[in-house]
């Protein structure tokens, strides 16, 4: 059993940035890869991007794509979500969520363990 939690998450003008981060517990952090969702008020839940178990491989939506960038420290057993030039249309709450098979699946039915979420907040 995994356990997930966020942190990082606030509010910041447009064009900003902010670091999530995503702390694991209760398995090997590096036989899991990892990813981020988000979901806006009224909206299903959007996959953002997900790494490969040592961070060799990255995938992640065309709408976060050069903004973006997951990370992994695997001896922390924490994945990051650097977010850049932030936009309006990001404001929504972020999840990150762990899975053992690796793919560009973007999927949510395809994680097994899920955090709390974190909200992201961005103003124009």
């Amino acid at each position: 059993q995994v356990q997930l939690v966020e942190s990082g998450g606030g509010l910041v003008q447009a064009g900003g940035s902010l670091r999530l981060s995503c702390a694991a517990s209760g398995g090997t952090f590096s036989n899991y890869a990892m990813a981020w969702f988000r979901q806006a008020p009224g909206k299903e839940r959007e996959f953002v991007a997900t790494i490969s178990w040592s961070g060799g491989a990255t995938y992640y939506v065309d709408s976060v794509m050069g903004r973006f960038t997951i990370s992994r420290d695997n001896a922390k057993k924490t994945v990051y979500l650097q977010m850049n030039s932030l936009k309006p249309e990001d404001t929504a709450v972020y999840y990150c969520a762990a899975r053992r098979s690796f793919s560009r699946s973007s999927q949510a039915t395809e994680y097994d363990y899920w955090g709390q979420g974190t909200q992201v907040t961005v103003s124009s």
